[in-house]
């Protein structure tokens, strides 16, 4: 079971945080930003609001606010592939609906109950609409690693199967 999870969660924040930046990196450049700029919003918990304001890349901002984007895609994976590893096996829907769920429930704890210095820090460089696009690239990550996930355990139990003892190429 433990190691079903592992492979859920680990696939799952990997994507929500690939997704997740990839849509925030497009959002800021249609914003007329540049493409580090919610990155460096990120960083916000450690050099305040104006790091959102950055536009260019450097391991200060871009690097810190990196690393904390892809820790935080990863938390929110660890809650996603433990419901998704768990009970009966998902459909790709039931999938797909539980990573946009547990990004809504990432926007309102990360907006709605943690401290201001806390946040994801992506409304300090981009507009609501596109923090909003940035949870649904969390949510569509999650769901496409955990999708990722559930068909690679399939894979492995029908190759399982035809390897049993007796049987050709067991």
């Amino acid at each position: 079971m433990m190691r079903n999870s592992m492979g859920f969660v680990l696939r799952s924040g990997i994507m929500g945080s690939l997704l997740s930046t990839a849509v925030l990196m497009v959002a800021a450049r249609m914003e007329g930003r540049g493409v580090a700029a919610p990155l460096n919003g990120t960083s916000h918990w450690l050099w305040g609001a104006k790091a959102g304001r950055r536009d260019g890349i450097d391991l200060r901002h871009t690097g810190l606010g990196a690393a904390t984007q892809h820790l935080s895609a990863m938390f929110w994976g660890l809650f996603y592939g433990l419901w998704a590893a768990n009970g009966r096996e998902k459909t790709p829907r039931e999938l797909a609906m539980g990573g946009m769920a547990m990004a809504g429930i990432a926007g309102a704890v990360d907006y709605g109950l943690m401290p201001r210095r806390l946040t994801p820090g992506w409304e300090h460089a981009l507009s609501r609409g596109a923090v909003v696009a940035g949870l649904a690239g969390l949510g569509a990550g999650l769901a496409l690693g955990g999708i990722s996930a559930a068909s690679s355990m399939r894979r492995e139990a029908r190759g399982a199967g035809a390897r049993r003892p007796g049987r050709p190429g067991g």
